[in-house]
């Protein structure tokens, strides 16, 4: 409890989450902005018609959702609507909507490394440069938060798009389970991050660091240590 009360106190803490802020913005942006332009594609005007195939974050952050990626460093944006009745194939149109948040948050995460590593050619991470670790800073958490988003969102429960890729892969024949799970998914999810909190970073956290350092390098990559 009090562990957690200084951690708010902390200035250092603060410098960090501000320092994510581009991250959250864009990679919530891109991924959201991702399920409303391929349902479009495949047909469903529904996403397009609500104003959310727009690359305007304010339409697509949800203000709980952000404050709670500042105090609990985990959140949400506003889920898009999609109507598979307006695809040709349902099924495989919900796969591919779904999966399309993840890939935009994987790309976004490769061009923030890519990125970085420009940028080390004409601006060398060196420690002792206020700005030079404020400006990697920025683009490090951008690789590492996306590569979260995108291994985190793939997980196959409910409400993450790894749920909807499942359940449109599962026969017919398992509905009685698909329904159970939409009924009590977010309820899972929730004691998942709560009680396994551990297990949850070490399923997102190893897979996600390994491939930030891979995309950055490892000079750049330790540069977050000095803010």
């Amino acid at each position: 409890m009090y562990g957690c009360i200084n951690r708010f106190l902390d200035p250092q803490y603060w410098l960090g989450m501000l320092m994510a802020v581009p991250a959250i913005i864009i990679g919530l942006t891109f991924h959201e902005f991702a399920h409303a332009w391929t349902a479009d594609r495949l047909g469903d005007p529904t996403a397009k018609a609500l104003g959310r195939l727009t690359f305007n974050p304010l339409k697509h952050l949800s203000l709980i959702g952000t404050i709670c990626f500042f105090i609990f460093r985990i959140g949400w944006a506003k889920p898009v609507p999609v109507n598979p009745e307006n695809f040709k194939n349902p099924r495989k149109g919900m796969i591919l909507v779904s999966i399309s948040g993840p890939m935009a948050s994987l790309i976004i995460a490769i061009a923030f490394g890519v990125i970085a590593r420009l940028l080390s050619f004409f601006i060398p991470p060196d420690p002792s440069s206020v700005v030079a670790v404020y400006l990697y800073s920025i683009l490090v958490f951008g690789t590492i938060l996306n590569t979260v988003f995108a291994i985190f969102n793939i997980l196959p429960i409910p409400p993450l798009d790894g749920s909807q890729i499942l359940f449109n892969l599962l026969p017919l024949r398992y509905n009685n389970i698909v329904i159970w799970l939409q009924r009590y998914g977010f309820l899972i999810l929730l004691v998942f991050i709560v009680i396994l909190g551990p297990f949850l970073w070490f399923i997102l956290g190893t897979p996600s660091m390994l491939l930030s350092r891979l995309l950055v390098g490892d000079r750049i990559m330790s540069i977050i240590q000095y803010i």
